[in-house]
């Protein structure tokens, strides 16, 4: 995203840091339950609570679930690793610093490609991805001069997955945790529901002039909206050029994004990672991996989105649009391919991606949530491909379907609205309706083809939408022509 200010262009940099909330039924050095939407402080152990004496343990599920990130990744899975203490002071942190790993986690460099509307590929590098647990949560809007501490999210296992600072418009980033978020959720080790809190993202934006150093960056924290994070990044990269252009300096800080101007503001000077004292924590030994249980984690992993969506463009045809809209859900994927086996790929696509998107966005669902069935859609596509409905009647079928859950076949044959195929049928219509509309006709005979889509309306409109539209169409022409 090239800025244009008052001394020409400038280009934008822009890094994430997402922390992304492990699925696991415990969190990650203790039994406590992890499941929104609780109680304040229910879901807390001695452990998450930092009472004296309380020691952590490590969960062998939130280990695994970050290795298989970093597999579905490309990235170095690191043998060993280490968990330091991260200190600060928050009311929300009981202990008085994070379990969290530093100069050695668990998971190093890997790579994410997006795929660009304009058809190009972009390639973004993974620094790392690191195990590290969650705090708990202030509450300052629940009394008038009291904060409130509620605890259940703290000890919650988190991924800190940081990118390379690659990415250079708001644009990119946005794809970057679409696609994040997609392989975590086919992998099932993020459920990647923002509004929830399990997956969030620190922004990192500077400017420069192409080819200058990197400039000092600013930290957008905890954004939890793709399209906030798009609107941090416009705002903020503006923000910056118009105080160097102004003859000010960029102060490293770390700063919150206000939705509802769509503004950032400054929340605390950026610090280093020496301010935080970090150190090996003393009561957790490193974590020590199994090559060979890494191996079973990488060939029990899932088809993922890249190499399905190449797969879907090989064996049905599809373009690498529709291939890549259909993949980008794992739900939507195992759909698609439900009804399309056997059937016609691009067909298939059409009716999913046109008629049953359209309906499900207009209804708030999802595909998980449809009321029609991936073999309710199969029979609905054989009834079009084999002639006994046009695509035209097809369309009201579906409406029906997906108001009442009714399979196609009963719908058609208690409405009657099989196809008229038979010709004679068909051209005692179309005489009818050229009669009605003779001086029309000729016109078409004079050569205004353009009056022959009506002339195929009105017989459609005669037979009730039965007639094969084909049919109609060859007929009116052969008429046409005496």
């Amino acid at each position: 995203m090239a800025i244009r200010g008052e001394t020409g262009e400038w280009e934008v940099v822009i890094g994430l840091e997402v922390h992304a909330q492990i699925v696991s039924r415990a969190k990650l050095f203790s039994g406590a339950a992890t499941a929104f939407g609780a109680e304040p402080n229910t879901q807390v152990s001695f452990v998450d609570a930092a009472f004296p004496g309380m020691l952590p343990v490590i969960n062998e599920v939130c280990v695994s679930q970050a290795v298989r990130t970093g597999l579905g990744l490309e990235a170095e899975i690191n043998l060993r690793s280490v968990f330091d203490r991260k200190n600060y002071f928050y009311a929300d942190l009981p202990a008085g610093y994070q379990i969290s790993q530093y100069l050695q986690p668990i998971v190093g460099k890997g790579t994410l490609t997006l795929d660009m509307p304009d058809g190009t590929i972009k390639t973004v590098g993974i620094t790392r991805l690191h195990l590290e647990q969650d705090a708990g949560k202030s509450l300052h809007d629940q009394d008038p001069r009291l904060s409130y501490v509620d605890l259940n999210r703290s000890g919650i296992a988190l991924m800190e997955i940081v990118s390379e600072p690659d990415m250079r418009t708001a644009e990119e980033a946005g794809l970057y945790l679409k696609k994040l978020r997609s392989i975590m959720r086919y992998l099932g080790t993020c459920d990647g529901n923002m509004d929830e809190g399990s997956m969030r993202a620190d922004v990192n934006v500077s400017v420069r002039k192409p080819g200058a150093p990197l400039g000092t960056r600013c930290e957008i924290k905890n954004v939890n909206s793709m399209r906030y994070v798009q609107q941090a990044i416009e705002y903020e990269s503006r923000r910056q050029v118009e105080i160097i252009e102004g003859g000010g300096t960029i102060a490293q800080e770390t700063r919150l994004f206000d939705s509802r101007q769509s503004t950032t503001r400054p929340m605390r000077s950026k610090e280093h990672a020496h301010d935080y004292r970090y150190f090996p924590d003393p009561d957790l030994l490193p974590l020590v991996l199994d090559p060979e249980w890494v191996e079973e984690l990488r060939r029990a992993l899932p088809e993922l989105p890249d190499t399905k969506k190449a797969r879907f463009m090989r064996e049905y045809s599809l373009t690498p649009y529709d291939a890549g809209v259909l993949v980008a859900d794992r739900e939507t994927a195992a759909y698609y391919e439900a009804v399309a086996r056997g059937r016609d790929g691009k067909l298939v696509a059409n009716w999913v991606m046109g008629e049953l998107f359209g309906r499900l966005n207009k209804a708030g669902k999802s595909v998980s949530d449809s009321p029609v069935s991936a073999a309710a859609v199969g029979e609905l596509v054989d009834l079009v491909a084999d002639g006994t409905i046009s695509g035209r009647t097809a369309k009201d079928v579906f409406d029906e379907m997906f108001a009442t859950g009714k399979g196609a076949r009963a719908i058609v044959k208690a409405k009657g609205l099989t196809q008229i195929t038979d010709t004679g049928a068909i051209e005692a219509a179309i005489d009818g309706v050229i009669a009605a509309n003779a001086e029309k006709f000729e016109q078409v005979r004079a050569g205004k083809d353009a009056l022959l889509g009506w002339f195929v309306g009105q017989v459609m409109k005669a037979t009730g939408g039965k007639a094969n539209p084909a049919s109609v169409n060859e007929m009116l022409r052969k008429k046409a022509k005496g």
